[in-house]
């Protein structure tokens, strides 16, 4: 059984995966416009059971938080879907009462001991634990903390949410800037020593990820730039949830690039167990080599 709780050291830092959820579990014809049934038969020995269900031809996901401590700073980054709050036609997630809290007490993680929360873009399975319900009301999670968005990423969702994008901005965003805990962030923005924000476009218009640098090692924290492993193998493959589909394709190859060239670990939220990994190049493509800590 997958281990809701992992750590591992990256240079100095102190990397840990809190687990929300597993799931959901997307077809992956529904997942990939692009899918191809001789991708599975050539990579079928790796992909099932963990990565593929060969009976439904599903993908299951895993829904997690990375934290890194790194010099005295606390950064959570993404913040999974979130209990109590409106998401159908999401069943799953609506309404939930997950115990993600109570994993990132066993993690060793008080909500006051978050310094930053950075959510790599403002999907709502991005944003859930940014806020909590108390007494009928919004209030930030993480009371101490800072919580990092892009402003291009922000202005898109207000200007043009719908649905249960709407629903997220209204519960687990606009609450945060409304209490003054939010941070715009634009282009590259330094948190520190060592872990830098950059723009990665393409899935959302201000999309980012995280690096972290410590040493020799290195580590990058992709949000949904990749949602399945066979995108390293695929790089050109976008997911239906791929808004501007170009610029998506070439941020993907530019963090692809980065993992290979810095040999930093590639670090999504959502790929399964052991849910990061090496990259290295072939051709015109990439392969992977799964990281066990």
């Amino acid at each position: 059984m997958n281990n809701p709780i992992s750590h591992q050291d990256i240079g100095a830092a102190r990397v840990t995966r809190v687990e929300e959820m597993a799931g959901p579990a997307f077809r992956l014809t529904t997942l990939f416009p692009d899918w191809d049934d001789a991708v599975f038969e050539a990579h079928k020995d790796w992909l099932v059971p963990t990565y593929v269900n060969p009976v439904k031809m599903t993908a299951p996901l895993s829904m997690h938080s990375w934290i890194v401590q790194l010099d005295g700073l606390t950064v959570l980054i993404d913040t999974c879907v979130g209990n109590d709050k409106d998401r159908m036609p999401a069943e799953a997630w609506h309404h939930a009462q997950g115990p993600y809290l109570q994993r990132l007490a066993d993690a060793g993680f008080a909500v006051a001991d978050i310094d930053i929360v950075m959510c790599t873009h403002l999907h709502p399975d991005h944003v859930g634990w940014n806020t909590k319900l108390r007494d009928g009301r919004w209030v930030p999670t993480f009371p101490n903390a800072k919580y990092l968005f892009s402003r291009t990423e922000f202005e898109h969702l207000q200007a043009n949410a719908q649905d249960m994008d709407r629903l997220c901005f209204a519960d687990s965003v606009l609450p945060i800037v409304e209490h003054g805990a939010a941070e715009m962030t634009d282009g590259v923005h330094a948190l520190s020593d060592g872990l830098l924000l950059e723009p990665a476009p393409g899935h959302t218009p201000g999309h980012v990820t995280l690096k972290l640098e410590s040493g020799v090692q290195a580590a990058i924290f992709t949000g949904d730039m990749l949602h399945h492993p066979l995108q390293v193998y695929y790089p050109e493959w976008n997911s239906r949830f791929c808004l501007l589909a170009e610029q998506a394709r070439a941020s993907r190859r530019r963090v692809l690039d980065y993992c290979v060239d810095r040999g930093a670990l590639l670090m999504p939220a959502h790929f399964g167990a052991p849910h990061c990994c090496h990259v290295d190049r072939a051709g015109e493509a990439y392969t992977l080599r799964w990281h066990h800590g």
